[in-house]
């Protein structure tokens, strides 16, 4: 089995070094006005240091500009990719072609990891984009495992799957909540501070609470549960999936650290003897459910749900 890349996106530049002895192979970073829905917000001089601190221990860092780039932010996109390419990041992740084809003419030689969050869910688009220029595909988190590994079994490009944290279910450009409640007359602080939510959509029908936010990029609502795949991990390893990513938004750097460690275990298991990692892969789902945030359950997303056509 090929070993797979483990990517985390760490809250702040004092992560990198706890997450790389915490076993991350690879750090998504980046800055609010050019990323969507990251762990923590890197500045510029953030992520030079965390490229300098990564390099050093021999990992790799990729720059989020995944973001939707109206004609307003064209101009600025430039600029950036330019210091990126100067920063020595190893890979920009994009969703918008706006950055491939400013990034043909800035920096032709970055690599561009493809992330539309929900548009990547076939072998053809995967390939159609890294004949464009793109080496990586990241998957849209509504695939079942089934899908994944069809991908995977055709894809010419690398292909990264999120195997742990909460996803997005919902994302406008338009600052629904703060006009809602200006309609209102009333004021309410609705962006995110830090990692904490602070405040739920309710579902009393599900007996659900669902994180919203809002940001330079507009409102965000998240997924009630996190997903958990630490006891599931053989089949994505044996498919020869590129990189398995923890998302850490809303969380501690703590909780980021502890869970790590987790998955570390778990894929050098799986790489060493199977027979190990299905002896202590109980023990570490529970050790990561032990930790979890208060109205936070584990669940396993969509790779086990069925495909309707």
């Amino acid at each position: 089995m090929t070993k797979p890349e483990l990517l985390v996106t760490p809250t702040s530049v004092n992560d990198i070094s706890v997450l790389t002895e915490a076993g991350a192979d690879a750090f998504l970073v980046g800055e609010e006005y050019f990323g969507l829905r990251l762990a923590g917000e890197f500045d510029r001089n953030d992520i030079q240091k965390t490229i300098e601190i990564a390099h050093e221990k021999g990992r790799k860092v990729y720059v989020a500009m995944n973001a939707i780039f109206h004609n307003e932010k064209v101009d600025s996109l430039a600029d950036y990719i330019h210091f990126v390419n100067n920063a020595g990041a190893d890979a920009i992740v994009f969703g918008d072609p706006a950055v491939l084809m400013t990034a043909r003419e800035v920096a032709p030689d970055m690599k561009l990891h493809w992330n539309t969050e929900t548009t990547a869910t076939n072998w053809y688009t995967c390939n159609y984009w890294g004949r464009k220029g793109a080496s990586r595909a990241v998957l849209a988190r509504e695939l079942n495992l089934d899908s994944v590994v069809e991908i995977k079994d055709h894809a010419e490009v690398e292909i990264e799957v999120q195997v742990h944290g909460m996803t997005c279910m919902f994302q406008s450009k338009r600052m629904l909540l703060g006009n809602y409640y200006r309609y209102q007359g009333k004021t309410m602080e609705i962006q995110r501070q830090g990692q904490e939510e602070n405040l739920y959509l309710y579902d009393q029908e599900r007996d659900n609470s669902y994180p919203v936010f809002e940001d330079e990029n507009g409102t965000h609502i998240m997924s009630p549960n996190d997903i958990c795949m630490i006891d599931e991990l053989d089949e994505l390893v044996e498919a020869g999936i590129d990189s398995l990513k923890i998302d850490g938004i809303l969380k501690s750097s703590q909780y980021l650290q502890a869970v790590t460690e987790a998955y570390r275990k778990a894929i050098d298991a799986l790489l060493e003897d199977e027979d190990t990692y299905f002896d202590i892969r109980e023990d570490l789902y529970h050790n990561i459910a032990d930790i979890q945030p208060k109205n936070r359950p584990l669940d396993t997303g969509f790779f086990f749900k069925e495909t309707v056509y």
